[in-house]
Order: C-alpha cells, then structure tokens, then sequence
C-alpha cells in the first residue's frame, strides 16, 4: 500500500492526485496558497515536476509545494504563477 504522505526534513507532504509525478526533485517553491489551483502542463516545463499539499514544519503554515527536476523551471513558475 503507498505511503499517505512523504514526510522530510522541512515539510509534510501529501501528493495531488492529478500530479503526473510523486516524487521530491532537487528544486522547490514552497507556495503558501492551499486553495490556489496549479496547473502544472500549462507552464510547459522544460523537466519533470511534481505538487504536493505541504505542510511546512518549521512554521505549521500550510500550502502547496511545487518540486522541479531543472532549476530553470523554477524561474518559469516564479515568473508565471499568480495566485488566484
């Protein structure tokens, strides 16, 4: 049976059923919105990346983490998201 969540040194993570990835990659954008929706084909990354409902340790703040192969794909989503 799959794990429920994946829990690392920062964050608890719960994988997004339409994510097509559910594995942490190197990269990350923690992103303090739990309700905003990401659509991640839509930024048309150059790499694989994954979206996880988080939960961030340090804090208890609650949000979305988004993790990227190619940290040039992070520039992408910093410059192209907008929250909702």
């Amino acid at each position: 049976m799959p794990e429920k969540f994946i829990q690392t040194a920062r964050y608890k993570l719960y994988p997004v059923p339409r994510s097509p990835h559910r594995e942490v990659f190197a990269h990350e954008v923690f992103v303090p919105y739990p309700y905003a929706l990401i659509d991640l084909p839509s930024f048309r990354f150059k790499g694989r990346a994954s979206l996880f409902a988080a939960y961030r340790l340090a804090d208890g703040k609650m949000g979305q983490l988004v993790s990227f192969e190619l940290e040039a794909d992070v520039a992408t989503f910093n410059t192209q998201f907008t929250p909702d």
